[in-house]
Formats: C-alpha cells, structure tokens, sequence
C-alpha cells in the first residue's frame, strides 16, 4: 500500500532498460516518459535537438525515473553502431526497442528527389533494420521491439508518398521478423496511429492548422478528436509488456477510427 491507503501500481518494466528512438518530443518522448514512470531505466535517442532530449531526461528524472539522452542519426551505421555499443557499456543490456524515428520531406513524388527517398527509407527501414541486428546480441529472453507506423502506410495522404511507402515496408518487416525472431523468445510488434496531436502534425498541416487543418481531421475521425501522444505511449508500453505476451507480428491501429471511413 502507498501512502493514503491507495493500493500502489505495478511497475512493469522494473529492472528493464529501454531504448525509444526519436524520444526528444511527440509519441517517442511520452513513450519514453511511460516506460520510465512504468520503472524502466530508458535511452533517450534523439538526432539533432540535443536540448529537447534533454528536457525528456530531466522531465523523466524529476518524475523519478531514469534515462540518459543518445545521440545517433539511423541512417548513419556508425551512429548506431556507437549507440548501441554506449547501451552496451552502460547497461549490458537491453529489454524494449521502441522504433520511432522517422523524417521525410513532404512533397508529390513526382517531385520527391532521390536524396529524400534515401533519407525517409534510411532511418525508417535500413536504420529499423540495423537498430534491430545490433539490439540482438544485448536482448535477453522476453525482450520485445515495437515499431511505429503510420496511417498513410494504409491511406494516401497528399505529399505523403515516400514516408507512406517507408511506413508500409516497416509493418511488412514487422511480421517477417515477428516469425524470424520468435525462437528466441523475442516479440516484434508495430502501432498504427491515426492522426495525434504533434509538433510534428502542426508541420504538416502549416499555417492553417488552427483554423482548417484541426478541425478537418477531426471532423473526419469517429471519435470527434485527435489523439494524444500518451495515448499512443500506452498502447506502446502494453504491447512491450508481459500483458501482451501472446501477441507478436501484429501493427495495431489506434486512430479513433479514422481509417474506418
């Protein structure tokens, strides 16, 4: 019992160390503010906002968590290859790979140049890919990875084709290593969300994200809101668990149904 008589939640993922890349804001940093809150000791990946990594970790410490900020660009081998062997050093290690990190650049694909495609499918696909070759060798038994997706992987949304196709290749990838990594005693899972409430969704939407974009998406949700990154954390953080510990191969989709219609 804690103090006040209320019955004291269970931290799940005590003793567990885990890694949310592009943890610096929106769904990566309250996943990473969920798993620590939830008693995991978590890596902070972040690319280039050295500052907003670092206000997730003291955001996580001044809760009483534990966490540590990584930089590391996944398209970039050595970048991964250092943060990994930083986990290793300094945990010997690690429980959750929470796959988050994405960039594109918004644009038709007819217009899309090759140095963008090759950004958008480095981080999103190779980088997914090599994060989980080098996570391997530091996952014990009950480990778990799950990646996050997106719903223009299912529906096309202007401007959206090369992220759409990379998000598409990663819920493939999903299942293949789901079967791939099953014998040992790993799970491999995705999140789909619909549309949630950003830094990176007022990008998108530009000058009229108050005044049209908003309340267009949310007129089309069935739910008559966006969603919340917490929201998105939590799925996250039960598919990660024990909780989930018969589900594997899936991409689960939390779009208050938008993707319905």
């Amino acid at each position: 019992m804690s103090r006040g008589g209320k019955v004291a939640q269970p931290q799940r993922y005590a003793g567990r160390v885990a890694l949310v890349t592009g943890a610096s804001r929106g769904i990566g940093r309250a996943s990473a503010e969920m798993l620590a809150r939830e008693g995991a000791r978590v890596v902070v990946n972040y690319r280039r906002d050295e500052a907003a990594a670092a206000a997730t970790v003291a955001a996580i410490e001044s809760a009483g968590g534990t966490a540590w900020a990584c930089a590391a660009d996944l398209s970039v081998e050595s970048d991964l290859v250092a943060m990994f062997g930083a986990i290793a050093e300094r945990e010997g290690r690690l429980d959750v790979l929470v796959a988050n990190a994405a960039a594109t650049a918004f644009k038709p694909l007819a217009a899309t140049r090759r140095h963008n495609l090759e950004k958008t499918f480095g981080i999103t696909v190779l980088g997914f890919v090599s994060a989980v070759q080098l996570a391997l060798p530091l996952m014990p038994k009950g480990g778990t990875i799950c990646a996050v997706s997106g719903f223009d992987s299912i529906r096309v949304l202007a401007d959206h084709g090369a992220l759409g196709a990379a998000k598409a290749a990663l819920e493939t990838l999903v299942r293949y290593l789901a079967v791939e990594l099953a014998p040992r005693g790993l799970r491999v899972n995705g999140v789909n969300p619909g549309f949630i409430e950003t830094d990176s969704a007022r990008l998108y939407g530009g000058a009229e994200y108050d005044s049209r974009v908003r309340g267009d998406w949310i007129a089309r949700t069935p739910l008559g809101r966006l969603g919340d990154p917490t929201e998105i954390a939590a799925v996250i953080a039960f598919l990660c668990s024990a909780d989930a510990s018969f589900v594997t191969g899936q991409t689960l989709v939390a779009d208050g149904g938008l993707t319905l219609g």
